[in-house]
């Protein structure tokens, strides 16, 4: 199996490059920039040390110089493509230059302003999450033109809104601004926000520059980003942060005093930014705040580009791609030696472009990344298949890949572990697969051709394994693999079978076995998927002939019982011999000999031969064996016997492998099952009920055939369904209380004819009701009863309809209670069956003291010429008193109830009232003062401040802390950045670790 450590792979490849010395006058490379023209064509923009700007252009795997143009005197510090509008801009001379895509045209100075050190562009998330400048521009023009806040931008207004181009004033309506071209200029100390305006006169471009804003900045920034609202800037000591809407700055952290050039990387997939220290690139959002963990580089690089999930550093001759999330370095490309010199990086601007381009003093170089199937074949091909699956699922989550190719990619990681022996992994990945088919494994248990080799899917993957062979030859293949793995070991060259097999090799018969059982365990949730016949039959056959294969007994028996398409051949002649006995009441002892005959034996035995034309006195006796043996055959079943379950039968041999229903099947297991229940209910209700075989019949069939004059076997049935099989079918519970209500008024019917006429006793009933020959043990009131009470998904107002007329006072309270219909429940438990616990049982289940009431007004007006119920009254006061209003029982007592028997139970009443009255006050009380203890607690520690001034010390080092970055422990101390990446997260100075000793301060409990 595949190391769980991840292993590098293939994400770019070396599509092209191009010499550079022949073209840019012998200087060295600046600056770097690429823009896609289409799918087959990509501009790349390079700017050198002397001031020249190189026009390339990728073909295919092609790099061709197509022009030159000189733009100024010192190095091109930067170029930004305007794709837009077909232009380039380029910072050089400490001046921005305007030139045209295919640089046909000479460069055209901005002369607005000079001394420009920095130039960024502004990106923009999405109109919501950013500002825009043009409107606050002009309302702040609007408002404050009395007001300027400097000597430029009064005469910028002077000359109309501050809009220049190339020293001529253009005429604002004359402009064409949509926003997207906003940058952010470094000159000295100041931060200048312009906006580019372009337009084409004839073939040559028309530039306008507008001041948006200017904003007082720091000294000596090197590198900047503009993202949405937030200029990110670096310098030799911090980065910062400013607001272009409100121009207020903060400092985001400090960097140490020995350290590399500050480096910003914009990560436009994202939105994210990339701020370098040392060899840590720490990723922020758009207000500076850090976000997911930090990127930890193998050397401090020379430039950051971005290639979708990956941030590729090069430096030192090398290419490294490192996972945006994990922050694993996938890939490292080598490009050449350690003296190389200092190389930059580009990428396309959308940020999910497939190219990559790195420039080298003298050289450009071009990488196109790899395509995502091919690198899930490399992975594949190195048996890395926990990392291609992570890849896959990564790419679904991304967009990039559909969820059937992440199931195509389980099958075949599948298939590889299947042809390396690891079986139980194989069906893991096959079942995480929702689109291989069952028919797949179809080739591996059976050889070609067969019934079924028409369905199995062909050329469906990537060729990485051997074709579908049986399993028996899989192994064998695997094992021999195995030792030619174990003799080029010893010659020592490295293979890549599993060292666990190299060191323990394994059995050929335990590998057999234990693949058997895992194509056994994917048949088997195969067949809950919804597939075609065909394809039913093909895994139900075969998954009987892996059961036969192990010699699983019990198993053959549960997919003999249930549902299935196999295929056999044979006929059940023991239901023929069963159905004989029974039939014409020949002896049973005819039938542990006669069984030989119908598996193949020789006959049976002459003595029981004469037996069968014996007149045997004890008919009855015979047919009740015949009958228990046949409910044996139904119920049970050895390897060696015919199986007979109820939706069919199968019968198979020890020399057959193949099996089949016979149709006629059913109808010789019902012939029996009915024939059993004329001689013994109890053996039909075990035939139908076997606990051996669940599911076996289906229950709508079995009720549809049992006799409506046996109501035992049906009420039997029912019961097991519903409490056995855990039924929740409303139909099959409205059914078993309609049978048992059926049956209990018959019997109290029967019971009260009895008592009139004086013929018989209620005892005579009950042993008809549950006697010698019954299936029940219990009185069938007592069995409805207990139904009505436990079950909630038969129709109540159906079984009412049927007992409505009836004196089952009890069951009908049970129905009432179930329709809530709480008046009547009472009604009857206090007045029909009088009973006063019971019925005051049912108002604590109601909960609210008005029934207490309400079952009062029943016992002192009970209606229907009664007398009154003192003594339930009396009960119920005494009972429940405290919980009822005492006035409402003053106005309800009848006067003719004798004082003296309500007087103690009233007085009670009044002194528990006022009880219970003062005792919730205080339990309120004693509830809001734990409240506020508690919230106090909680406002103490939100208000905990830390500060950090200019004396603060690390706790570690005892560096001053000033604006470096720092982190504090939960136990309060504070070290630098230095220290606590030292530290680590979990341990602090002190030495204790939150993970095993967990922090609590006492404000934090509560001590009341």
């Amino acid at each position: 199996m595949a190391k769980s450590k991840p292993k590098s792979r293939t994400v770019v490849e070396p599509l092209a490059q191009l010499d550079l010395s022949a073209h840019s006058r012998s200087s060295p490379v600046r600056s770097l920039s690429l823009s896609s023209v289409s799918d087959s064509q990509t501009l790349i923009y390079v700017g050198t040390q002397s001031g020249f700007l190189i026009l390339l252009s990728l073909n295919a795997q092609n790099v061709s110089f197509l022009k030159g143009v000189l733009v100024g005197n010192s190095p091109v510090e930067s170029i930004i493509v305007l794709g837009d509008v077909g232009a380039v801009l380029v910072l050089c001379d400490e001046c921005l230059f305007l030139v045209d895509s295919l640089l046909i045209q000479p460069p055209k100075k901005l002369g607005f302003l000079k001394g420009i050190n920095l130039i960024a562009k502004r990106i923009r998330s999405s109109e919501s999450e950013s500002s825009n400048l043009s409107e606050i521009n002009s309302v702040n023009l609007s408002n404050n033109s009395s007001t300027s806040t400097s000597t430029s931008q009064r005469l910028l207004q002077k000359l109309g809104s501050g809009i220049r181009a190339n020293g001529v004033k253009v005429k604002e309506q004359e402009q064409h601004r949509r926003g997207n071209n906003v940058f952010a200029v470094v000159s000295g100390k100041r931060l200048i926000l312009i906006e580019l305006v372009l337009g084409r006169d004839m073939d040559s471009l028309i530039a306008s520059v507008v001041i948006l804003k200017e904003i007082q900045c720091i000294d000596g920034v090197q590198t900047m980003v503009w993202l949405n609202d937030s200029i990110i800037v670096g310098t030799a000591k911090e980065y910062s942060l400013f607001s272009c809407v409100t121009s207020q700055s903060g400092v985001i952290f400090s960097l140490p005093d020995v350290s590399s050039l500050p480096f910003l990387k914009l990560l436009l997939k994202e939105r994210k930014v990339l701020l370098l220290v040392d060899n840590v690139g720490v990723v922020v959002d758009v207000h500076g705040q850090p976000v997911g963990g930090s990127l930890v580089f193998r050397r401090s690089p020379d430039s950051i580009g971005e290639l979708l999930m990956y941030v590729v550093v090069v430096g030192d001759g090398k290419v490294e791609l490192y996972h945006k999330s994990s922050g694993i370095c996938i890939q490292t490309v080598t490009f050449g030696g350690e003296g190389v010199g200092q190389c930059i990086a580009a990428n396309e601007e959308s940020g999910n472009g497939k190219l990559l381009v790195v420039a080298t003093p003298t050289k450009v170089i071009c990488y196109q990344k790899v395509p995502y199937e091919e690198q899930i074949k490399d992975l594949l091909r190195k048996k890395d298949f926990k990392e291609a699956i992570s890849l896959v699922e990564e790419l679904e989550c991304e967009g990039e890949m559909s969820k059937e190719m992440l199931s195509f990619v389980h099958a075949q990681v599948g298939f590889l572990l299947l042809f390396d022996l690891h079986f139980e992994e194989a069906v893991n990945h096959f079942l995480h697969s929702e689109t291989m088919q069952p028919s797949e494994v179809f080739p591996f248990i059976m050889r070609d051709p067969n019934r079924w080799s028409l369905l199995v899917p062909r050329n469906r993957y990537w060729g990485l394994h051997p074709p579908p062979a049986p399993l028996e030859d899989v192994v064998d293949n695997g094992l021999m693999a195995i030792q030619r793995a174990i003799f080029l070991r010893k010659a020592g060259v490295e293979t890549a079978i599993d060292d666990d097999f190299l060191s323990n090799p394994p059995n050929r018969a335990d590998m057999l076995e234990l693949a058997i059982k895992n194509i056994i365990r994917y048949l088997e949730v195969s067949r809950e998927k919804e597939l075609t016949f065909l394809v039913k039959e093909g895994v139900d056959t075969l998954l009987m002939y892996l059961y036969r294969a192990l010699n699983r007994v019990h198993d053959m028996e549960k997919l003999a019982a249930s549902e299935n398409s196999c295929i056999v051949v044979c006929v059940p002649f023991h239901l023929c011999l069963f159905e004989l006995i029974i039939t014409k009441s020949f002896s049973g002892a005819c039938l542990k000999d006669d069984r030989t005959p119908c598996m193949g034996g020789a006959g049976g035995d002459p003595a029981v031969e004469n037996d069968l034309h014996d007149d045997s006195t004890d008919a009855i006796s015979g047919r009740e064996i015949a009958a228990m043996e046949a409910s044996k055959i139904l119920e049970e079943s050895s390897d060696e016997d015919l199986i007979l379950q109820h939706l069919g039968w199968v019968c198979f041999s020890l020399f057959l492998f193949f099996f089949s229903f016979s149709l006629y099947c059913r109808n010789w297991a019902i012939n029996i099952v009915l024939k059993i229940a004329d001689i013994n209910p109890v053996l039909a209700v075990k035939v139908l009920t076997s606990g051996e075989r669940p599911n076996q019949l289906s229950p709508d069939e079995v009720i549809a055939a049992i006799d409506s004059k046996r109501v035992e076997i049906l009420q039997s049935y029912l019961q097991w369904l519903i409490e056995d099989q855990e039924s929740y079918d409303i139909q099959f519970h409205t059914l078993y209380a309609l049978s048992l209500a059926k049956s209990a008024l018959e019997s109290f019917e029967a019971a009260s004819s009895s008592k009139n006429t004086g013929t018989g006793g209620l005892e005579e009933t009950k042993d008809s009701d549950f006697g010698k020959n019954s299936i029940f043990q219990s009185p069938v009131r007592e069995r409805l009863q207990i139904f009505l009470q436990s079950s909630d998904l038969y129709d109540p107002e159906e079984v009412l309809d049927l007992i409505e007329g009836s004196e089952l006072w009890l069951e009908k309270a049970i129905l009432y209670r179930k329709l809530g219909q709480e008046t009547l429940v009472l009604q009857v438990l206090a007045l029909k069956l009088e009973d006063s616990e019971a019925a005051e049982e049912y108002c604590a289940e109601i909960g609210r003291p008005d029934a207490y009431m309400q079952l009062l007004d029943m016992y002192l007006d009970p209606h229907d010429g009664k007398e009154p119920m003192f003594k339930a009254a009396v009960r119920l006061l005494h009972n429940h008193g405290e919980s009822l209003d005492p006035l409402q029982v003053l106005e309800t007592l009848s006067p003719d109830m004798p004082l003296q028997l309500a007087s103690e139970t009233i007085l009670r009443m009044l002194r528990a009232r006022l009880h219970h009255h003062c005792q919730g006050q205080i339990v309120h009380n004693l509830s809001r003062a734990v409240d506020i203890d508690a919230r106090l607690a909680r406002l103490e520690e939100r208000s905990r401040h830390v500060q950090i001034n200019d004396e603060s010390l690390c706790d570690s080092c005892q560096a001053r802390l000033g604006t470096k970055l720092f982190a504090m422990y939960p136990d309060d101390t504070i070290v630098c950045y230095k220290c606590f990446r030292r530290q680590g997260e979990s341990t602090s100075v002190t030495g204790r670790d939150f993970k095993q000793d967990v922090l609590f301060k006492p404000g934090w409990l509560v001590m009341r």
